[in-house]
């Protein structure tokens, strides 16, 4: 007899084909389109801004410290509550989340063509201040996909089909913004490239219009306050957090600082991957063609991989098999230092490319599960904001660590050996995942 016979049946797992069958879903292909979207202007704020910088004989210092205009994405959680509460005037009639989405990729779209229109020769400040209204605008586009994302699912299985679907454009607008632009650059100039880069954000703002307004939400925040409203106020900025510690408590605490370290193989170092290529000699068709095959075919494999591990295997095994990989994929690059052709090349983006799609699916699948509905966009930023910030702000200090590790290691065992120290922060959160994997087990057993 069952101790509880009102206790529902555990969900069966679906298949790979059940689920490759929902992917014909019309908000899968929004879905792929919000995420390409949203994937599209980081780099050219992050490691192929820093490609250019280095092409105009930057510093390696300057290059880093100027990377810090991605702390945008580590602080949006401070603006979130008024996206998850305001309007937008005159583009409001969309929806409040398809009018943030709308403006933002506007504002995107006139922040790249500001950095093509200034270019370098104007000095950093002003290619900065461009820079830094793309990310600004960037961040606040990802506050509102991230909310749809959640919001438009229907259960948490859909929930794992939209994170693929949104983790896969993502990673095609990263491999167009690390290897066409790259390649596009070499012959065009970096600053036709970016206005190229501009048009594509149209993909976005098409898909702004095709994507339909959640309602889930809705009637949740028709019960609270309006913004303006002590009380609104008090709920909009403090709610999210009381509710996100009321429901889980002290291991809310553990969740954060696992959450915090699991990117770091990936971020710390970001502002130096294309410098490095540089400074090993690697044309940009080189690197343009790797990425756009090697590097493609690995993120789609890794994409799909952590998707359907999520969903037959759990997502905290996806998570200790993503956090695994990422940091080895990350110290792998120190091989290029000492050996370096095509296969070598190819082997290590490859890997990496696997370790930082798969990893990203598990982790993204992993935050919105911890979500509540009302909440949706200003929980989901301050959960992507932690797993952001740490990383933002160590990486702006990755170039200095390169120029004093030279000294004793020469320019490339420098490079090399901050890749094998990076690799190796990956430990810590394997280790804080794992507790969580254990503790949720005795909290909800048959996890």
């Amino acid at each position: 007899m069952s101790s509880n016979p009102s206790a529902t049946p555990p969900r069966q797992k679906r298949t790979a084909l059940g689920v490759l069958r929902e992917l014909r879903q019309p908000k899968v292909a929004v879905m792929l389109a919000l995420g390409f979207a949203s994937g599209l202007p980081f780099l050219l704020t992050a490691n192929t801004f820093g490609y250019w910088l280095r092409d105009a004989g930057t510093s390696l210092t300057a290059i880093g410290f100027i990377s810090w205009v991605g702390l945008a994405y580590s602080f949006k959680y401070l603006w979130a509550p008024v996206v998850d509460r305001v309007d937008v005037p005159l583009l409001g009639r969309l929806g409040r989340r398809r009018g943030w989405m709308l403006l933002t990729q506007l504002l995107v779209i006139a922040g790249l063509i500001g950095m093509a229109g200034v270019g370098t020769g104007a000095g950093l400040g002003a290619i900065g201040a461009f820079a830094l209204l793309v990310a600004a605008a960037s961040a606040t586009q990802d506050i509102n996909i991230d909310a749809w994302r959640i919001e438009a699912a229907a259960d948490s299985d859909e929930q794992g089909l939209l994170t693929s679907a949104y983790q896969l454009g993502y990673r095609i607008a990263l491999l167009v913004t690390d290897a066409l632009v790259i390649a596009a650059a070499a012959r065009v100039g970096w600053p036709m490239s970016y206005v190229a880069m501009a048009v594509l954000m149209g993909v976005g703002v098409a898909a702004t219009f095709f994507a339909f307004e959640p309602a889930r939400a809705e009637a949740v925040l028709q019960d609270q306050a309006p913004l303006w409203t002590p009380r609104g106020f008090f709920d909009a900025v403090v709610g999210p957090f009381i509710d996100f510690f009321a429901k889980h408590k002290a291991i809310g605490l553990i969740m954060l600082l696992a959450v915090a370290l699991y990117r770091l193989p990936d971020f710390v170092m970001g502002p130096m991957y294309n410098p490095y290529y540089h400074d090993l000699g690697l044309t940009k068709d080189t690197v343009a063609l790797v990425r756009g095959s090697v590097g493609l075919g690995a993120t789609f494999a890794g994409i799909a991989l952590g998707g359907l591990t999520a969903i037959r295997l759990g997502v905290f095994r996806a998570l200790m098999i993503g956090v695994t990989i990422e940091g080895i994929g990350t110290a792998c690059f120190a091989i290029l230092a000492y050996h370096v052709d095509m296969p070598t090349f190819a082997a290590v983006m490859g890997l990496d490319s696997f370790a930082q799609a798969f990893a990203g699916v598990a982790l993204v699948a992993y935050m919105s599960s911890l979500t509540s509905l009302g909440y949706t966009a200003t929980q989901y930023a301050l959960l992507s904001s932690t797993y952001a910030m740490l990383g933002k702000i160590l990486k702006g200090f990755s170039g200095r660590a390169v120029d004093a590790l030279t000294p004793t290691y020469g320019h490339l065992g420098a490079f090399a050996t901050a890749f094998v120290a990076t690799g190796l922060m990956a430990i810590p959160p394997a280790l804080l995942f794992l507790l969580l994997g254990h503790l949720n087990k005795r909290r909800v057993p048959g996890a």
